[in-house]
């Protein structure tokens, strides 16, 4: 299946993309090396976005993204072939647990080797048959733009809080950078379209490497179930807003269907993005915290990954590794050790985690002698001149350490900097009293989790050591406060690891704590790990995608906007465009015709500065209103006195203001008043309150109106505002209790309004008085763009049902905007309104043609001319 490229080459990345050209089978195809540029031609004619091929398939399959792939790659140096074994520690791999066994998993990604050219069409073909996985061959240039560039130079410190302040501290954007995370993203998104039966598959995405591979995938299959987890932390609003293409990423995530943070905070700081960049709200339903984007709702996911569980007890039960925990327990014998096991980079904190145990040496002289810090230091995953420090300083603070505290026979720091075995590593988690994660900045981080498995032991590693069934099993936990396993762990020792005696104080109070505490805490984290494992987490990740995917087919959907701005627009399959011809032509064969105008954001544009019609529109109003057979209104929230002034040329046009509170038939008729609640005494009790607010909140002011009072915070702090939003809403219901008002919350605003005072109303009055005239309306439209316009239509809808009416008539209920609403028609601006209207009134005041003065007015230029 050939994929699809994007249609603004300039939209995507703003220059050209050098990335190899992928053909279209679906099978695994030649592989071709040769840079191409996304095209900015559509080649597929794809209406709806669901033209797919769809072959049958016989069971349920799972298609895993990411940038590696759960592989170990080696070449036989006698054969010179190339050999591959599945990665046992990878998670990608040990997610399958969590999948029913006639689950079918296929996974796309990277090699951790470069494999040559010449080479790759075999590679791909072996992959495919052995190990059910899909190779992206990048060009080794783009690899190392794509991932030492973008992801591991600028993505990366950035999600961890590290800005580039200064060229010595982090990297400025580059755009060819960026250029090549685009153009990634793209190969992988193409690969997953070759293997991918859109209509079945589920496709799990995986980590910051590809955050814009969704929008590549929704541009070609509207409806695939696309589900994205992230790997590392989610930084705050105000570090994430410096990015330059924070839209373009924020954009790429929604275009899935469910996404996955391991902890709150991250979440939270994701949705806040969303709040403040884009301006999407979200709301929590039935316990699943929801962003309607377009039409679609993107749910979001927070859970963290597990361990598994199988690993970790089958490399416990090895005897290489009974051996070697006798050796450690030998080595330390009467001290106890404490464990550290982290990778070497700026934000492990592991010259913070040595200050600690320096200070806990020389506060507690009696430790001395008695305790180890044994740090296991994994290789760096990048490189670079932070590294490089980071490694220096720690080996010069251990020095010291073992300088100042040690003994010939005793050093209280001992590093291990070199590859380490699966089996020591579990060795050394079931000798340690207490382990240590010290990280100033992490995503989840598992070293706690693995720690507790190993502690609790397997029966068989216990008779081997000769531990009792029955002997109490214990651990001991101080982590950081910035980790993403640290919610999960409320018997863990919490700490800031910049407060170096407050770790201290930790370590301290972790081996000196009683065996029963101890054991208390140890049980508690073991019950949760346990049950909480790496299957969990992939089953319930897995649940959601489905539960979010479930209304795809029961919405038609649509593409708009050009490369990584493109979305998918989800709406009820009754809801279209309203078409001026269709409108027109049965505005033309109907006599009794009622229209219902909102003013804001319908009539006139949102965004404008100028509120007061333009003489367009008061042309066209009047139009509209002078053809006898119409009874035009507007309906705005609006005061009369703006209605009244803005639209005095119109004589015969209907008002109803302050949402229909007031109302007036035409220009030369009194303003009646709403019946329902005269009582406007409760206006004193609420504008001492909006006051408040409105002194505590800035960027907020009050609306006063004669019916109303509204409390506007558009131009507050977006979290601040709609935080004192809702509790203003709480505030004035418990305030008002007992009084005839209605507290509303809108866009962006509080409203209290008299009760029984609705736009809804106002529709429903105004047809029931044509009735009653003996004019029942053949011809009712109603056009609205808020929230207050969906009880219009609602409203419109059950009167013309009514036995009242004798017959139904033509019903156009239209919305502004692709959203979701009671209406069944939309228009997409207040363009397209005014473009409708022009078309109403042109059909009411048909021009007449005067051919004689065309022929003089033609024959007069052919003289002049002559």
């Amino acid at each position: 299946m050939a994929s699809r490229s994007c249609t603004n080459l300039l939209e995507l990345a703003s220059g050209v993309l050098d990335i190899p050209c992928t053909p279209s089978p679906r099978t695994i195809p030649r592989v071709m090396t040769v840079p191409g540029i996304i095209s900015d031609v559509d080649r597929y004619s794809n209406d709806d976005g669901d033209s797919d091929t769809t072959s049958s398939v016989c069971r349920e399959r799972k298609i895993v993204v990411a940038n590696m792939l759960p592989l170990n790659a080696k070449k036989d140096p006698e054969t010179k072939k190339w050999c591959f074994s599945l990665d046992q520690d990878s998670i990608l791999l040990q997610l399958k647990d969590g999948f029913s066994s006639e689950t079918e998993v296929v996974y796309v990604g990277s090699l951790k080797a470069e494999i040559d050219a010449s080479e790759q069409d075999e590679v791909a073909q072996k992959l495919l048959e052995e190990f059910n996985c899909v190779p992206t061959f990048l060009p080794s240039d783009l690899q190392k733009k794509f991932y030492l560039g973008f992801c591991k130079r600028q993505l990366w410190p950035l999600f961890h809080y590290m800005l580039p302040m200064c060229p010595d501290h982090g990297d400025r954007f580059d755009r060819s950078l960026w250029q090549a995370y685009v153009s990634a993203n793209k190969i992988y998104a193409d690969k997953v379209m070759e293997v991918i039966n859109p209509e079945d598959d589920c496709v799990w995405v995986h980590d910051y490497h590809l955050m814009v591979l969704p929008t590549f995938l929704r541009k070609r299959y509207y409806r695939v179930k696309l589900g994205f987890f992230l790997h590392s932390p989610f930084p705050s609003s105000e570090i994430y807003r410096t990015l330059t293409v924070r839209d373009e990423i924020l954009r790429g995530l929604l275009n899935c269907d469910l996404i996955g943070f391991h902890t709150f905070d991250y979440a939270r700081h994701f949705l806040s993005c969303c709040s403040r960049m884009l301006g999407l709200d979200y709301e929590s339903k039935r316990g699943h915290i929801g962003l309607d984007y377009y039409g679609r709702t993107v749910y979001i996911k927070i859970l963290p990954v597990g361990v598994h569980m199988g690993r970790l007890e089958s490399a416990l039960n090895l005897p290489s590794t009974t051996t070697k925990i006798k050796e450690i327990q030998e080595q330390f014998k009467g001290k106890k050790v404490i464990l550290g096991i982290d990778d070497m980079d700026i934000f492990k904190g592991i010259s913070l985690k040595l200050l600690a145990v320096e200070q806990l040496l020389q506060q507690n002289p009696e430790l001395q002698g008695k305790i180890v810090l044994v740090q296991i230091v994994n290789p760096a995953r990048g490189f670079g001149k932070d590294v490089q420090e980071a490694k220096n300083e720690t080996y010069l603070t251990a020095k010291r350490i073992n300088e100042v505290y040690g003994s010939p026979n005793y050093e209280p720091v001992i590093l291990i900097d070199r590859p380490v075995s699966h089996h020591e590593k579990s060795a050394y988690y079931a000798v340690a009293e207490c382990c240590i994660v010290n990280a100033v900045r992490d995503g989840m981080n598992l070293v706690p989790y693995k720690y507790i498995v190993c502690r609790q032991g397997t029966p068989h590693m216990n008779e081997t050591l000769g531990i009792t069934e029955d002997s109490p099993r214990t651990s001991m936990l101080v982590v950081s406060e910035f980790i993403g396993c640290s919610p999960s762990l409320s018997g863990a020792i919490r700490v800031n690891p910049w407060d170096i005696d407050a770790v201290a104080d930790a370590l301290n109070l972790a081996v000196t704590m009683s065996n029963s505490e101890k054991q208390l805490r140890h049980e508690k984290h073991y019950r949760y790990v346990s049950s909480h494992d790496v299957a969990y987490w992939a089953r319930s990740f897995s649940q959601d995608l489905d539960r979010a995917c479930r209304d795809h087919y029961s919405k038609r959907c649509w593409g708009i906007g050009l490369g990584l701005r493109f979305r998918v627009v989800s709406l009820s399959p009754n809801f279209r465009k309203l078409s001026v011809d269709h409108i027109v032509s049965a505005y033309k064969r109907t006599t009794r015709r009622a229209i219902f105008l909102d003013y804001d954001g319908t009539v006139i544009p949102q965004t404008s500065i100028i509120k007061s019609p333009s003489p367009e529109v008061l042309s066209m109003m009047n139009s509209l209103c002078k053809d006898p057979k119409n009874t035009v209104f507007i309906v705005s929230g609006r005061s009369r006195t703006s209605l009244g002034d803005w639209f005095a040329s119109c004589e015969r046009l209907g008002i109803a203001a302050e949402h229909g509170y007031f109302l007036r038939w035409n220009s030369t008729s009194e303003w009646e008043t709403s019946l329902v609640s005269a009582d406007l005494d409760w206006k004193e009790i609420v504008e001492p309150v909006m006051r408040l607010y409105t002194e505590a909140t800035d960027g907020s002011n009050i609306e006063s109106k004669e019916s109303a009072l509204v409390w506007h915070h558009q131009d507050a702090d977006p979290d601040f505002g709609s935080c004192q939003a809702k509790e203003l809403l709480d505030h004035l219901e418990n305030v008002l209790a007992n009084e005839p008002a209605l507290v509303k919350r809108g866009q962006h605003i509080v409203e209290v309004k008299p009760q029984g005072v609705s736009k809804g109303l106002v529709g429903e009055k105004v047809l029931l008085k044509m009735v009653n005239d003996g004019m029942p309306p053949d011809f009712v439209m109603c056009i609205g763009d808020d929230r207050s316009d969906e009880d219009m239509f609602e409203s419109i809808l059950s009167t013309v049902a009514s036995p009242a009416l004798p017959s139904r008539p033509e019903i156009f209920a239209c919305t502004v905007g692709r959203k979701p609403s009671k209406a069944k028609y939309y228009l997409d601006d207040a363009v397209d309104v005014l473009k409708l209207l022009q078309g109403l009134a042109t059909a009411s005041n048909p021009k007449p043609r005067h051919l004689p003065h065309l022929q003089v007015s033609f024959e007069s230029a052919f003289d002049s001319v002559l």
